[in-house]
């Protein structure tokens, strides 16, 4: 029976996100002389911002809804109008070439190999890596707009009238006949009923068609579009205090963080344990060098406060780990010795920590 040795768990809470990929398994054999090179990753965080525009388009014939068609509120302008549906932000591995490394295997060692991703980042010594499966995130579709062309439904005397204010009658009564042409049929009283099922869902639909169309060049129209974008941010080790990731106005959506027509995003992280930089002797330098020269270095986060705000209004507020406010640390090549019962060390590929030493 299996017992777990030194047994390490980080608990990661908050907004790590691990991308699905695949891996590659390196032994550590005597043609690369029993060494295997992997890197370290850093943490970045990635904001998404979802957004709507919604635009509003005046009828021909808005000044006369009123008076033909009793409708107070038609739109009487052209306008755009966005608005932020939802701020997210959420961390992942990237990989540091400032720290890539090479692990090397004693000769005696029995068929060391070290898994990795892709890009190189440790996921495994000893033991295969599976990534996560991610969940297809699911979308809403957005209903259609209004695509008919009113002016295909207005018959000759309506386009020959002479005035906008006669035109605006005559299309009020073509509304008018067409709302009592539904009504009969809905009722049962047309001369002429759809002679089954779905003659009938056809008649109804063009009806319908046709009102909304020739009332939209009263009331006007309005399409609503969704859009989203992504900004990534690569924190050093300082503590990022209010920084304009970019900037939204209600008329021009997502700008540049120095256009000044919309107001400031502002993006905030902060190291919640921060470590007091340590002054080493001569002498400590160089153990700490020695212990660093040998074996696998992994990562220690530290976890840190991250902040989304926008007009006053805390979009993003939660707790996550960043590789850069942490520490390194190195497991010792003896730890790989014992041949009858290999130690298996499996790490968080996007934070390059360990999750679990098994032996």
């Amino acid at each position: 029976m299996k017992y777990y040795w030194g047994l390490i768990f980080l608990i990661f809470t908050g907004v790590t996100q691990l991308s699905a990929q695949s891996t590659v398994k390196m032994s550590a054999v005597k043609g690369n002389d029993y060494g295997v090179a992997y890197s370290l990753p850093k943490t970045s965080v990635t904001v998404s911002v979802k957004y709507t525009m919604t635009t509003r388009k005046a009828g021909q014939f808005y000044q006369y809804a009123e008076r033909y068609l009793s409708i107070s509120n038609p739109i009487t302008e052209n306008s755009t109008i966005y608005s932020i549906d939802n701020v997210d932000a959420v961390t992942q591995g990237v990989v540091d070439k400032d720290k890539s490394y090479l692990v090397e295997f004693r000769s005696n060692t029995t068929a060391p190999f070290v898994t990795l991703t892709k890009d190189g980042l440790i996921c495994a010594v000893n033991s295969d890596y599976t990534f996560p499966k991610e969940e297809a995130a699911g979308t809403a579709p957005v209903p259609p707009g209004f695509t008919s062309d009113p002016r295909s439904f207005l018959s000759e005397e309506i386009l020959r009238a002479g005035s906008t204010a006669k035109q605006a009658e005559l299309i009020a009564k073509q509304i008018y006949r067409l709302r009592e042409s539904r009504n009969n049929i809905l009722t049962g009283e047309a001369d002429n009923m759809p002679p089954d099922g779905n003659a009938y869902k056809l008649v109804m639909t063009q009806l319908e068609e046709q009102e909304k169309a020739l009332t939209a060049m009263f009331i006007g129209t309005e399409a609503v579009e969704t859009g989203s974008k992504t900004f990534t941010i690569v924190p050093d080790k300082k503590d990022i205090e209010n920084r304009v990731i970019f900037r939204f106005s209600s008329k021009l959506g997502i700008v540049d963080p120095n256009d000044l027509s919309g107001a400031p995003v502002y993006f905030t992280l902060k190291n919640k344990d921060p470590r007091v930089e340590q002054i080493l002797t001569p002498k400590e330098e160089k153990e700490l060098e020695k212990k660093f020269s040998a074996g696998i270095i992994y990562n220690i986060p530290n976890k840190a406060a991250l902040q989304v705000s926008y007009n006053g209004k805390d979009y993003v507020r939660k707790e996550c780990d960043i590789v850069q406010y942490g520490i390194q640390d190195v497991l010792v090549p003896k730890m790989f010795d014992n041949n009858k019962m290999p130690v298996k060390v499996i790490f968080y590929p996007d934070m390059g920590a360990i999750r679990q030493i098994i032996q």
